[in-house]
């Protein structure tokens, strides 16, 4: 009796195409291009009043990047977005609707950050309305970013701007009188002793390092670090970096108002470079900071 033979297994493919490749994540639908058409016309007006104010302002001129890096963050999700289940939740109609009331009371008040604000929420709610919990999970960063684009209220701001001018001020004279410069304070005003006098503005006051070091400290805490004790402190070494940088900036400007002039040493391209220079410095601290707690507190377990 003829013994037979065992079937003879099919082929398999080899490298790459032998690993399991992930679905292909479906394309936006017509109505969701539809949604977004219509949250980016109902939102012009708040959409224009935000870019007037990133014009006028040099600590929110970085709202104009805030959308490119919510759409470089988005496209990074890809991979992750292909595995996700698509479950439309009328909790996302809720959302909507709440972000359009905030928009209105913005209009009505002409409030720029609650327009900004509804903005914001509405993206969120038009995600979770046709895409579901899981994808608005999936996308809390690049929606979340979005909030650093939206100005904080005049109210807020402004009397964090008196205090750090004020602290700048104090700071930068004891700092000079114990390097031996004989100065006086009148305020946020410096007393040189030629006679002439330097204004402490908001601009030295840490207010811009502030301001647009904090999206910048966020970011990369996101994507260059898995523990959140680390992210916390990374974004919170903001304010001493900040503060740390503008009144090196002080110190520096009065030094050179006593050997040029406080004209030339507080306005022309000396006073821009400088600006430049201690923003630039805080980006260099900033991911030194980061280096250094990855050193000071490492992983408990492997990546």
């Amino acid at each position: 009796m003829a013994q037979e033979s065992p079937p003879v297994p099919a082929s398999l493919p080899s490298g790459a195409a032998a690993r399991e490749r992930p679905p292909s994540g479906p394309a936006w639908s017509g109505d969701e291009i539809l949604l977004a058409g219509l949250l980016v016309l109902a939102f012009l007006p708040a959409l224009q009043a935000m870019s007037q104010v990133w014009r006028s302002l040099d600590y929110y001129s970085h709202g104009f990047l805030v959308p490119l890096v919510s759409l470089w963050s988005l496209l990074r999700t890809r991979p992750r977005r292909r595995r996700l289940p698509i479950a439309p939740s009328r909790a996302g109609l809720l959302l909507l609707g709440v972000a359009l009331l905030v928009y209105a009371v913005g209009l009505a008040t002409s409030i720029v950050s609650l327009q900004g604000l509804g903005f914001v929420a509405a993206v969120a709610g038009a995600v979770w309305l046709r895409r579901g919990l899981a994808w608005l999970r999936a996308l809390a960063f690049p929606v979340g970013f979005l909030l650093f684009m939206v100005p904080l209220p005049e109210s807020w701001l402004a009397p964090t701007i008196t205090g750090l001018r004020l602290l700048v001020s104090q700071a930068a004279v004891a700092v000079l009188q114990a390097l031996g410069h004989p100065l006086a304070r009148d305020g946020n005003v410096l007393l040189l002793p030629s006679g002439e006098s330097l204004f402490v503005a908001d601009a030295c006051s840490g207010v811009t390092s502030l301001v647009t070091l904090t999206p910048l400290a966020v970011l990369v805490a996101h994507f260059t670090d898995r523990s959140t004790l680390r992210r916390i402190l990374l974004v919170l070494s903001v304010v001493p970096i900040a503060l740390a940088g503008n009144l090196l900036r002080v110190v520096g400007t009065v030094l050179a108002a006593e050997r040029l002039g406080a004209d030339v040493a507080s306005t022309g391209p000396l006073h821009e470079m400088t600006g430049i220079f201690t923003y630039v410095l805080g980006c260099i601290v900033l991911l030194g900071v980061g280096s250094l707690l990855r050193r000071v507190l490492p992983d408990r377990r492997p990546a």
